[in-house]
């Protein structure tokens, strides 16, 4: 029966809609009671806790055929891909690593390409697996990172602040510290803080001041639309 989701922690429409049953997450995504959701995320691999998505009935697809005969039915679902990049402590490329790539228990042999990434399918509800660099380029080679799938939230959220800034080295702070959700936007000037910032948090103001003396901005430790518009384009999204 159709009706509305209630995002949790996690979740991305590709596992959405293969929980529910639906090949093509598109089927529920481009749905006409999703248009809201659509504009405001933009990235269906990038949801908030407690957003609402509509999840249709499913439609059954019929094809005419003669019964005297054998046929082929192929069903085609769009591919999700993970993409790493690797990067050195000078944010320069670290190219043809040689990697392990373990996903759902899956482990995938990969090389980084010339510009540091490494690109692998993987199935549709994953959501936690590790990498390690086994090639001798970086002294955190053959160190496990753990990888959490569908877990990055919007850039206006400050979980998904701390999250980009930690991904890319600036340490803001533990996760699981601060409170999730909430539809946050900037407020007050041009480059205020996102709903819920832990204004109060050192270690978070101090990663938003050195992230933003690196890349020119003006420095005042505060993640608003400025500064969340670079980090988002450092992070690639």
């Amino acid at each position: 029966m159709a009706g509305y989701y209630s995002v949790v922690e996690g979740d991305y429409l590709s596992k959405i809609a293969a929980d529910k049953g639906f090949t093509d997450y598109h089927t529920i995504w481009d749905h006409p009671n999703n248009a809201t959701l659509k504009q405001t995320r933009q990235n269906p691999c990038i949801l908030v806790p407690g957003d609402q998505v509509f999840i249709p009935d499913k439609v059954p697809h019929q094809e005419s055929r003669s019964s005297d005969q054998h046929h082929t039915f192929v069903v085609r679902r769009p591919s999700l891909k993970l993409r790493l990049v690797l990067e050195d402590l000078y944010e320069l490329p670290i190219a043809g690593a040689t990697c392990t790539l373990v996903v759902q228990g899956q482990s995938y042999s990969l090389t980084s390409d010339g510009n540091g990434m490494i690109e692998q399918e993987i199935p549709p509800t994953a959501q936690h697996g590790f990498f390690a660099i086994t090639a001798n380029l970086t002294p955190f080679h053959k160190i496990q990172i753990p990888l959490k799938i569908g877990y990055l939230e919007p850039v206006d959220q400050v979980a998904g602040q701390m999250a980009r800034l930690n991904n890319l080295g600036y340490f803001a702070g533990d996760l699981d510290e601060i409170q999730r959700g909430g539809g946050g936007e900037g407020v007050s000037t041009d480059d205020a803080s996102g709903s819920g910032q832990p204004a109060t948090d050192d270690q978070f103001v101090s990663a938003v001041e050195e992230f933003q003396c690196d890349h020119g901005l003006h420095v005042d430790g505060i993640c608003g639309p400025i500064t969340q518009a670079k980090l988002k384009q450092v992070h690639g999204c």
